[in-house]
């Protein structure tokens, strides 16, 4: 299933704050053994988000979206998306509840109407609670497409794509990708000729045309950093896959490697 991240928020776009969720979900999809093809960023605008939104079904199976679940007037992801699938918004007692009961613990005992707006939900929508604020994931399945829609706040983003993975997410691959990186001595360490990114992938030679798993190089300041990545029905059968490139890369660049760690 081919997937994409769609990140909401004109804040994203002016650089106000670092698009970290971008780089938590492809995280967890590679994980997850789900391919993933493109990041899209799009601001608080009702027209360019539904407009990205097309775009992005129109490519992928699964999109992920953050942002745009807050009370306020510019949040308008749950509006289009239910839009898109031809969905009336519906209120939801158990979220209304939620909402509630979240805002008295912070000592706020009357709702404003934006508030209330959480607890509107796309009809035919899985609503996953909110554990750590107050807008709800949302799961959107129609005719082989699914969204995930899933608040912006990173700690609230994290929480809810955890239970989108047990609800949903990990049933989409029957297997995983894990990755180990090796890490080269850098030029405080080493002669730079020796470890340059040019130089290991010369060294490294056919090891890089390798389909499963797949060997890259990355040019870091500190050094050079080569990935290695298998695809496997579980981790063991992964880290099996692997074991024998590791093992050559080991064996070429020996005393050159400075750690080597699984990519968690």
């Amino acid at each position: 299933m081919g997937a994409e991240i769609l990140c909401v928020g004109t804040e994203l776009l002016l650089g106000d704050i670092v698009n970290t969720n971008a780089q938590y979900i492809s995280k967890k999809l590679a994980h997850l053994g789900i391919d993933l093809y493109y990041h899209t960023v799009v601001g608080d605008n009702a027209d360019r988000l539904s407009n990205a939104l097309d775009v992005a079904l129109s490519r992928s199976n699964l999109i992920i979206m953050t942002g745009g679940l807050g009370p306020t007037k510019d949040d308008m992801t749950k509006e289009i998306t239910a839009r898109y699938f031809g969905r009336k918004l519906r209120f939801d007692e158990t979220t209304y509840q939620h909402v509630k009961e979240r805002l008295e613990s912070y000592g706020i005992f009357r709702m404003t109407e934006g508030q209330k707006k959480q607890a509107m939900v796309p009809e035919e929508s899985v609503v996953i609670q909110n554990p750590e604020g107050l807008a709800p994931g949302i799961i959107m399945i129609k005719d082989g497409k699914a969204v995930v829609m899933l608040p912006g706040p990173p700690k609230e983003m994290k929480a809810l794509l955890e239970k989108a993975c047990e609800l949903f997410l990990s049933k989409l691959s029957n297997h995983v990708i894990v990755s180990i990186n090796i890490k080269l001595k850098g030029p405080d360490e080493m002669p730079l000729k020796e470890i340059g990114e040019g130089p290991v992938a010369d060294q490294l030679g056919d090891i890089l045309d390798s389909p499963n798993p797949t060997v890259a190089t990355y040019a870091k300041e500190d050094g050079v950093l080569i990935r290695v990545t298998a695809s496997g029905k579980d981790r063991d059968e992964a880290l099996s896959i692997m074991k024998p490139v590791v093992t050559r890369i080991a064996e070429i660049l020996g005393s050159r490697i400075a750690w080597v760690k699984e990519d968690k």
